[in-house]
């Protein structure tokens, strides 16, 4: 088993389909894999973002007061996480949703503890609400909740296959990136993960991320069965 506990962060964007708040046929699709890889005793935590139901800070959003505009996106983030319980229930893996804003009627409230419980026990975790706070991207959520879990990576699923030096749906020349550290990420400002989160998996010493597409979901067992696809970022 090449990793013991893992936070997969999926992009919200990758659980629609042009235009669609949400492709069950995917969000099944990666259910079933995320099934796969818990068969292999690998803890899983995830977080998800909520870019196929709100981008808060884009479109007709931009107009929002920042803070409400983030809240909307920390509730987005919920209805995807509930979302994404319920196909990995239907396909035989407990979930816990863990929310980062209190809303007992519905999640359960995080607390680093019971996170970590309910890893050991053998549930997939699911947090969600972000960080809490505004002005903080699930990007962020994700490397602050590697760090209190030690994770052993964080595996970013996004609708690209990996990080280049330039937007590749916008650029054909782009160049792709196998293999970069985290100084190298910060010092060329390259799209991984916002600035913060990077700073949190750099100064926390996080052993890797993996950045690769999720076009295909078998794409994450490939990555925990150490295969050679997408990017590769590292202290």
């Amino acid at each position: 088993m090449l990793y013991r506990r893992v936070l997969i962060k999926l992009s919200g964007e990758a659980l629609g389909d042009h235009g669609k708040l949400f492709d069950f046929e995917q969000i099944n699709r990666v259910a079933a894999a995320i099934s796969e890889l818990y068969q292999t005793g690998t803890q899983i935590a995830l977080v998800i973002g909520a870019g196929n139901i709100w981008r808060g800070r884009q479109g007709p959003a931009a107009q929002m007061e920042a803070v409400r505009a983030d809240h909307m996106g920390m509730l987005g983030t919920a209805i995807n996480s509930i979302a994404m319980q319920d196909a990995l229930i239907h396909a035989g893996v407990p979930a816990r949703v863990l929310s980062a804003v209190d809303m007992n009627r519905f999640l359960e409230s995080y607390t680093h503890d019971l996170a970590v419980r309910y890893l050991e026990e053998g549930n997939v975790v699911i947090f969600a609400c972000g960080t809490g706070n505004p002005f903080f991207s699930t990007d962020t959520a994700a490397a602050l909740r590697s760090v209190e879990i030690g994770a052993d990576a964080i595996l970013l699923a996004k609708n690209v296959d990996g990080v280049y030096d330039s937007d590749p749906r916008l650029n054909k020349d782009a160049k792709f990136l196998p293999d970069l550290t985290y100084g190298e990420v910060i010092s060329r400002d390259l799209k991984v993960m916002d600035a913060a989160a990077i700073t949190i998996c750099r100064e926390n010493r996080i052993p890797s991320i993996r950045v690769f597409g999720l076009d295909d979901p078998r794409n994450i067992l490939r990555v925990i069965e150490g295969e050679e696809i997408g990017t590769t970022v590292h202290p």
